[in-house]
């Protein structure tokens, strides 16, 4: 037999008894508002013989045992060593992430490849030193191999994709998502707390969106689906969810005669597939007269919990920031909110805050240190009367600086007026919403709104 043949079939094999494992069972979770269909945001999956947790977040809402509990592909981390993350989550559900640390200045080559050699996306550039993000979106493969090379060293890990849709039709995608800095602390080696499982041990399941439900014990002997139920709110009629293109769902709440997103947008590419730039020094954000978007305190990790913070000029770009069908609300819309719910005095502005808050006398899975959540407060705690669910994703100022996570809303809306612009925002210690014209250059939330 030919030798590179031979070494080829040899290859494959090592590869495909990689991934085979004894065996597995799939633990799916969903959920549901008034029979509509509901988001989640993570489902924290607990064993309660043997101790130890996992995490899912999303869009996974798939948990393969077996697969997620083999903790052989977990590495240790060297503050001063070229490391790659397992990608989290794994498995997976059409997107996920892997981080990258390099110690030094590198020539960076990423490539992802089948089970059969063959390379479905690739990315090169030259990064720094420091923690590097990046979101992976699948194909119609399931098996996947990512490698990162640099000059001196290359690190593969395997990807399990549990979802047979696809984000970018039958192609898979890689993107550059941020720089954390000097930081080698991935979370997703801390995604599983040797968590193991057999069978006949007891889980706990407890489902996250804006409240916490919990109450979900089971002991799965093989694949089983399991649905949480969410109530406090309206979803939109026929539009419980919208996706944007990034692949990010979001929960959408009926308030009056407007159907709003329930979260704060989390998108880096504008509706029309454009890259919307993302500006993480101080000077040249001071300096933007075109969109742009940043995560707070140039940390990826808050992607998750706020959304992304956008200067005005990414809310009017041409381009769309908005998933199709949806827009960002004029100063009109915002006046329309909260005249349906008695205007902008005290208490209507905790009325429109999440209920999830540090020390929240609500109780049950209001009552959290948890990110996302409102920092504590005398008596003007959020009680999200609507859905609204607003979320204190804090701001970018113009001059760079970043102020307010945890104690401030702000949201844009897409008029301007003499140079500045219109935003809504409320703050973790008093009741009421605020309007305001400010600077074009400041980076706040936004959330869409569907179109008539």
């Amino acid at each position: 037999m030919n030798t590179k043949i031979f070494l080829s079939i040899l290859a494959l094999g090592l590869v495909l008894i990689s991934f085979s494992q004894e065996s597995s069972m799939e633990l799916t979770f969903t959920a549901e508002n008034n029979e509509q269909y509901v988001p989640l945001d993570s489902i924290l999956i607990e064993n309660l013989t043997q101790g130890g947790d996992t995490t899912l977040y999303a869009p996974d809402t798939v948990l393969v045992l077996d697969y997620v509990t083999g903790i052989g592909d977990n590495k240790t981390i060297n503050n001063n060593k070229f490391t790659v993350s397992q990608n989290y989550p794994n498995p997976f559900k059409g997107k996920t992430e892997v981080n990258l640390f390099i110690p030094e200045k590198d020539d960076i080559k990423i490539t992802v490849q089948d089970i059969l050699g063959k390379e479905l996306a690739h990315y090169e550039n030259s990064l720094n030193r420091g923690n590097h993000t990046f979101s992976f979106y699948s194909g119609n493969e399931k098996y996947y191999l990512l490698t990162v090379s640099g000059k001196q060293t290359s690190e593969t890990i395997k990807m399990l994709n549990s979802n047979s849709n696809t984000t970018f039709g039958e192609k898979s995608k890689i993107i550059y998502t941020g720089n954390k800095g000097d930081v080698s602390d991935f979370k997703s080696h801390h995604a599983i707390n040797n968590f193991g499982f057999s069978l006949g041990d007891e889980l706990k399941y407890t489902a996250y969106t804006d409240v916490e439900v919990t109450g979900i014990i089971d002991s799965p002997v093989g694949n089983q689906i399991y649905t949480f139920q969410f109530d406090g709110w309206t979803p939109c009629p026929g539009s419980s969810a919208v996706t944007d293109i990034d692949g990010n769902q979001y929960n959408t709440v009926l308030i009056g005669n407007q159907c709003w997103m329930k979260e704060n947008l989390k998108t880096t590419t504008y509706n029309n597939g454009s890259a919307i730039q993302n500006v993480t020094g101080s000077s040249a954000w001071n300096n933007l007269l075109t969109g742009a978007y940043v995560w707070y305190d140039n940390d990826y990790s808050w992607q998750g919990p706020y959304g992304a913070l956008y200067n005005w000029f990414a809310t009017v770009d041409a381009n769309g920031l908005c998933p199709t069908g949806w827009h960002v609300p004029t100063n009109d819309e915002w006046i329309a909110l909260t005249d349906f719910i008695g205007g902008t005095s005290s208490p209507h502005g905790n009325e429109l805050k999440s209920c999830r808050q540090v020390n929240s006398p609500l109780g049950g899975g209001c009552n959290t240190t948890q990110h996302p959540r409102w920092e504590a407060a005398n008596s003007d705690w959020g009680t999200d009367n609507y859905g609204f669910s607003g979320l204190p994703g804090g701001l970018r100022r113009f001059n760079g600086a970043f102020n307010y996570i945890g104690l401030q809303g702000n949201w844009w809306g897409s008029e301007s007026s003499s140079g500045t612009a219109w935003h809504r925002y409320v703050n973790y210690n008093y009741g009421y919403i605020n309007t305001a014209s400010d600077s074009k250059q400041r980076g706040r939330s936004v959330r869409c709104l569907k179109n008539f």
